[in-house]
């Protein structure tokens, strides 16, 4: 496993039980706004981006969101095929609402917690 999968898996996972915990609560919104956090943290790591994006799909399609369906399915193609090789906007939320290419400011702590992944820390 590659260094920066390995050390940004703690903080992506985090924001995946958070977003379970949404779910459980029948929070959706909020659900999805974890999805985007994890989405914003692993986004570098082909495991972590595609992972991610599946799990979008999945809130999609409990949803019924056919847009966020469609749009997921797009994205974990991408993001399966093009993550390895640097093609990722960085702080792209991953969801449908944004462009798969849109680059958007990372928060201080994102940027923090990627940086130090990036340096090996976890």
């Amino acid at each position: 496993m590659q260094t920066f999968t390995r050390n940004i898996a703690p903080h992506v996972n985090k924001e995946l039980d958070l977003a379970a915990a949404a779910r459980r609560a029948n929070k959706p919104e909020q659900e999805f706004k974890h999805l985007e956090n994890a989405h914003v943290l692993g986004q570098e790591s082909t495991y972590q981006h595609t992972k991610v994006h599946c799990l979008m799909l999945m809130w999609g399609l409990r949803q019924l969101n056919g847009r966020e369906v469609l749009g997921q399915l797009f994205r974990i193609i991408g993001a399966a095929t093009k993550t390895a090789i640097g093609l990722v906007p960085s702080g792209n939320t991953g969801g449908s609402n944004i462009s798969p290419f849109a680059k958007l400011p990372l928060s201080v702590e994102h940027q923090q917690t990627i940086l130090k992944a990036k340096q090996g820390q976890s």
